[in-house]
């Protein structure tokens, strides 16, 4: 015969009905909608694609998302960029900024801890670092040092026995030993503002034209700089025969028509570098984007096509399509972009979003093989400058001190340069409405998408490679830069 414990069978009983009736509660409530059905936790997935921001508010600058960004079908109603690795287009032979001399001085004056962090930080290749991998040099002073001045300021010195590196000795060269020490593969164009004086017309820093009894002198001049920069570790990989040849206000600065430049190029310059055996290409031109009759023209000249390599731009007028103008006209010559400036007068948010449309995905989007901002450093007065030279340029890091303030051409090149190396090449994507990107490959066979919202919503879309899709969403005025494998 059993027996049974009457108190634990009381409780037993009342505890199953009571659960009973639980059960029974929730699911009239359940299907009341009242109480929401209990569901697992959903799955991640797997994180395919690192994402770094900027936004224009700031709150996010240069920032790698958390969002999990799988590849997948799934269906949805989002426009499609689509990264085509089988169209290899031209290779990237860097991003960064053009290092003034005053931009020397004003980092230079750093402590030695802080100097070296920052420069580890702009020229690195670890995780910390944005990986800057070009640079452009003023050949003697830019109107952003703090006086006038060549490599050979004795008159009449037509042997160049004089010439040396002046003020440029004490910050500029030093400095850029420690760059090369960090990255030795750095690519370097250097351009001059203006001649020595006494080789000019007017023998002014402002204007003038090169007078042509010292054309073979002067071209003597750019060897000697590259060949004594190269004695110094430091390789030059290009000239640009002007900066800014129709400007000719600026403080320094010379007139120098396209006619003038190809004869200095195909009976000077071209020659002197072939003599010295230099291998340093001349790309010609170096101004804006609404005069491409002026790299046409020299190209079109078959002595001086000879001797160069391809042609510079800026985009303070014109429109950033001319480079691919050049390219159709002369698609075995090659296009770079050499400066943009922001001004203190710019906001953040107006500034990330033109200088990435048109200079960075704007620039290679037309064949350029680099992008550089102007310029790298400035004090917290945006100088030093010549008199008469630029006073609203802001650099892309301000120099207090040993502090240091990172401003919106800092993130604007940042978002290209550490994600994207040198040798690198550009891939076919499509522009997708106000999704302004590009697309390269890196030498390691990574994707990186740079995308850039023109539009004044939140747009979500669909990065489609191979078939399958992730799918982002990027605030309106916000820079997104896109990673896998």
């Amino acid at each position: 015969m059993k027996t049974y414990n009457t108190i634990t069978g009381k409780f037993f009983l009342s505890s199953l009905i009571l659960f009973s009736l639980f059960l029974f509660s929730c699911s009239k409530k359940s299907t009341s909608g009242t109480v929401p059905p209990i569901t697992p936790p959903a799955t991640t997935g797997t994180n395919d694609v690192a994402f770094w921001l900027t936004t224009s508010d700031q709150l996010s600058l240069l920032k790698k998302q958390s969002t999990v960004l799988s590849f997948g079908t799934t269906s949805n109603s989002n426009a499609f960029i689509d990264v085509d690795t089988t169209q290899i287009l031209q290779t990237i032979d860097g991003f960064g900024y053009t290092f003034t001399g005053g931009g020397a001085y004003v980092i230079d004056q750093m402590n030695t801890t802080a100097k070296a962090s920052l420069l580890k930080e702009l020229f690195g290749s670890d995780s910390t670092s944005i990986g800057v991998s070009y640079l452009r040099l003023s050949i003697g002073a830019s109107d952003m040092d703090a006086t006038v001045f060549s490599y050979d300021d004795v008159a009449g010195d037509t042997t160049l026995s004089q010439f040396n590196f002046g003020v440029d000795s004490i910050d500029l060269i030093p400095l850029l030993k420690q760059i090369v020490a960090i990255n030795p593969s750095i690519k370097i164009i250097a351009t001059p503002w203006s001649p020595p004086l006494w080789m000019k017309s007017n023998n002014s820093s402002v204007g003038g034209k090169l007078l042509t009894n010292y054309y073979s002198i002067y071209a003597n001049y750019f060897v000697k700089y590259i060949q004594q920069m190269k004695a110094n570790g430091i390789t030059i990989d290009a000239v640009t025969p002007q900066n800014e040849p129709l400007n000719p206000a600026n403080n320094p600065s010379l007139s120098m028509s396209a006619s003038e430049e190809t004869n200095f190029i195909k009976n000077s310059l071209g020659p002197a570098f072939q003599t010295a055996g230099l291998t340093t290409k001349i790309i010609v031109y170096d101004h804006n984007c609404d005069q491409p009759s002026y790299p046409d023209s020299v190209l079109s000249d078959a002595a001086a096509n000879a001797f160069v390599n391809g042609s510079a731009f800026h985009l303070y007028a014109g429109d950033i399509s001319a480079l691919s103008q050049v390219h159709t006209a002369f698609p075995d010559k090659q296009l770079y972009f050499t400066e943009q400036y922001t001004a203190t007068t710019g906001n953040f948010g107006g500034d990330l979003d033109w200088h990435l449309k048109n200079v960075i995905i704007g620039s290679t989007r037309n064949w350029s093989r680099n992008a550089l901002e102007w310029n790298m450093a400035t004090n917290t007065s945006f100088g030093p400058n010549t008199p008469g030279g630029c006073t609203t340029c802001k650099g892309a890091i301000t120099v207090n001190g040993s502090s240091v303030t990172r401003n919106v051409s800092y993130y604007i090149v940042a978002h290209a340069s550490k994600f994207v190396p040198a040798g690198s090449v550009r891939i076919a994507s499509n522009i997708s409405g106000s999704l302004n990107n590009v697309a390269f490959k890196t030498p390691t066979g990574q994707k990186v998408l740079i995308v850039e919202n023109d539009g004044i919503t939140t747009a979500s879309f669909n990065i489609r490679i191979n078939g399958k899709w992730v799918s982002p969403s990027l605030n309106a005025g916000a820079v997104g830069t896109f990673i896998w494998n």
